[in-house]
C-alpha cells in the first residue's frame, strides 16, 4: 500500500445544469494535476444541482450517458489522476432518481458504483420537509473498494448519520472514508464537524468530506466546510462557509495504523445481550 496520498478537495456551489459543474470539474482537476495530486474528491450533487423535478428531467440519463461522469472519466485518463465524483442525479428503475456515485481511476475506468443509501426526509422547525425519498429511491449497497491507498469507503452525505456504515468499512478494513455533501445550513451549523470527527475517531479511519456551499441557483444554501479529518479526529483541511474553491492536503495513511493501535476499538468490540426492564 502506498503510504502518503495527496489528495485535491473541491468545494462548490453546484448549478441547475451539467455544462457549467463540468467546467468546474476542468479547472479543479487541472488544478490537482498541476498540485502533484493522486486523486480529486468532490461534493453531493457535483454534476447537477435543481429542486425542479419536472427540468431536472429533461437533463437526467442512465449512468452510460450521463455528461458529468463521462467528463470525470474522460479528465481522470487525460490527468493520470483518480477521481472520486461526490455524487449525481441518474435515471433510477422506478421512476424517480438514484443520487450516484463513482470512484473512477487515473485510466479513466470506474472502479466502484455508490448509490446513497440513506435518504434525508427531514422535518425541521421553519422548514418545509425535506421530501429526499419523494424524488430518489434508496440505494442498497455499500461499496468499498481497494485503491493503491488501501481500501476506500463510500457514503453520501445523509449516510453521516448512521455510523453502523462506516464501522463496517473500518471493520473490513478500510483507511479513507469519502462523506460528499451538500448540508443544509441548519444541520451544518449544529451537527456537521462533530458528526464527521465522531466518525473519524469511531473508525481510525481519515474522514473526506468535500460538500456544496453558498447560494444555489435553485435557490437552495448550503452549509460548505469542506472538511478533512485524521484518524485521531484532528481537522486537517477545513474550507470554511462562504467560497468555492479548491485545495490540496497531504494523508499519512500511517495515522490509520497508529490511532487503531492506541485505541483498538475495533478489536475490542463484544457481543452482547439486550435486555428491557418494564414495571
Amino acid at each position: 500500500m502506498q503510504p502518503n496520498l495527496r489528495l485535491c478537495v473541491s468545494q462548490m456551489t453546484s448549478t441547475t445544469h451539467h455544462a457549467s459543474n463540468i467546467k468546474w470539474l476542468v479547472n479543479a482537476a487541472a488544478y490537482a494535476a498541476e498540485n502533484g495530486c493522486h486523486c480529486l474528491a468532490l461534493p453531493e450533487a457535483a454534476g447537477m444541482m435543481n429542486r425542479d423535478q419536472n427540468v431536472a428531467r429533461q437533463q437526467i440519463t442512465v449512468e452510460s450517458t450521463d455528461p458529468y461522469i463521462s467528463a470525470c472519466k474522460s479528465i481522470a485518463a487525460e490527468h493520470h489522476l483518480w477521481i472520486q465524483t461526490g455524487s449525481t442525479p441518474i435515471a433510477g428503475n422506478d421512476g424517480r432518481f438514484l443520487n450516484h456515485g463513482n470512484l473512477i481511476d487515473h485510466h479513466g475506468e470506474v472502479r466502484a458504483r455508490y448509490d446513497k443509501i440513506h435518504l434525508f426526509d427531514a422535518y425541521l422547525d421553519g422548514h418545509s420537509a425535506t421530501g429526499e425519498s419523494d424524488r430518489y429511491e434508496p440505494g442498497s449497497q455499500a461499496v468499498a473498494v481497494s485503491t493503491p491507498w488501501g481500501l476506500w469507503g463510500m457514503s453520501i452525505c445523509y449516510d453521516l448519520r448512521f455510523p453502523k456504515l462506516y464501522w463496517r468499512y473500518a471493520q473490513a478494513g478500510a483507511s479513507v472514508l469519502f462523506i460528499p455533501s451538500a448540508f443544509t445550513v441548519a444541520t451544518g451549523e449544529a451537527h456537521w464537524e462533530v458528526l464527521l470527527r465522531a466518525r473519524a475517531i469511531e473508525t481510525g479511519c481519515f474522514v473526506v468530506a468535500a460538500a456544496q456551499v453558498g447560494s444555489h441557483d435553485d435557490g437552495r444554501q448550503t452549509w460548505g466546510h469542506t472538511l478533512v479529518i485524521d484518524p485521531w479526529g484532528r481537522i486537517l483541511l477545513d474550507m470554511g462557509g462562504t467560497q468555492a474553491g479548491v485545495a490540496v492536503v497531504d494523508l499519512d495513511l500511517h495515522l490509520v495504523d497508529q490511532a487503531r493501535s492506541q485505541i483498538p476499538s475495533l478489536k475490542n468490540e463484544r457481543q452482547y445481550n439486550f435486555q428491557i426492564v418494564t414495571d
